[in-house]
């Protein structure tokens, strides 16, 4: 199994266009009042490009001590990685980790060792149409169903603790951490590293990349997608852990912070040396410190 520096090398080369935008670029969704998870039921994406997700893959060697799960959304059948802490319990607290880019391989599993060696249970789940598998790539709104579901999956297994499950993520693994905890009280605590959290700034920079596969044309097919929009549904203690260097996520995570305060929300914007790849081993420590605390 790789190491997390050859995690995050191997993410800095294949993920760069996560941050194209410019640095200084403005927030441009608006702030919602209304809840996320009531928002996003009401609504339908209309995809203009329907097809698999955007990043290349190649199929990922599964160690040893791991083990692969299906889970279901609707009618697609979709996979993830387990891995269990050596210092097993009858009971234990798992960590979702959302992996970051559109496709999935060792590297990202690797990036969650932290949290196995610290005794969490970890899944990351491969979203729909990663490699290879079925359905859709939508950027950030079927794929919250996807998160959701495999929440459930890893909820119910026998040796976890139903009432100690987190989630996290980094890039756009942030992302999607952020927006299933806007959905669902379920989660015990929410960490982000250097999540997008506002999707009008980001495809500014997409444009001539034809990666935005839905209608741009409808200011909520954006706001949807942005947690910054939604800041003020967040359902559990969260934090979101931004690079000193990440200008382009550290505004609106401060923003979001600054607008889930307001309403005496529990989340802070807490900033770690360095970029944004190579601030993640700072902010999985930090996390890690987090998601103890919170009895």
């Amino acid at each position: 199994m790789k190491s997390v520096q050859a995690s995050l090398a191997v993410a800095l080369s294949v993920f760069s266009f996560l941050i194209c935008p410019m640095e200084n670029a403005a927030a441009q969704v608006a702030i919602q009042s209304e809840d996320y998870a009531r928002a996003r039921a009401a609504f339908r994406t209309k995809l203009l490009l329907k097809g698999p997700a955007p990043q290349k893959f190649t199929p990922a060697n599964v160690p040893a001590d791991v083990k692969i799960v299906r889970y279901a959304v609707g009618d697609l059948e979709l996979s993830a990685w387990i891995g269990l802490p050596k210092n097993r319990q009858p009971k234990m607290p798992a960590v979702l980790f959302v992996h970051g880019g559109f496709a999935f391989d060792g590297s990202d599993f690797a990036m969650a060792k932290p949290f196995l060696d610290a005794g969490f249970v970890v899944m990351t789940p491969i979203l729909r149409g990663e490699n290879g598998q079925p359905g859709a790539f939508t950027l950030f709104f079927d794929e919250v169903n996807d998160v959701l579901a495999a929440s459930d999956v890893l909820r119910k297994l026998d040796y976890v603790d139903d009432s100690r499950i987190f989630i996290c993520g980094h890039s756009s693994g942030g992302t999607l951490a952020l927006l299933p905890g806007m959905a669902t009280p379920a989660f015990k605590g929410i960490a982000s590293f250097g999540g997008s959290l506002d999707q009008a700034a980001l495809v500014d920079g997409w444009e001539k990349q034809k990666l935005v596969p839905f209608d741009q044309s409808n200011p909520k097919e954006f706001e949807l997608r942005s947690p910054l929009a939604y800041a003020t549904s967040l359902k559990s203690p969260t934090r979101l852990y931004v690079g000193s260097q990440d200008f382009f996520h550290l505004a609106a995570s401060r923003k979001l912070a600054e607008v889930a305060q307001a309403k005496k929300l529990d989340v802070e914007t807490l900033t770690v040396s360095g970029n944004h790849y190579t601030s993640v081993p700072e902010a999985i420590t930090k996390s890690i410190v987090f998601f103890k605390s919170l009895k």
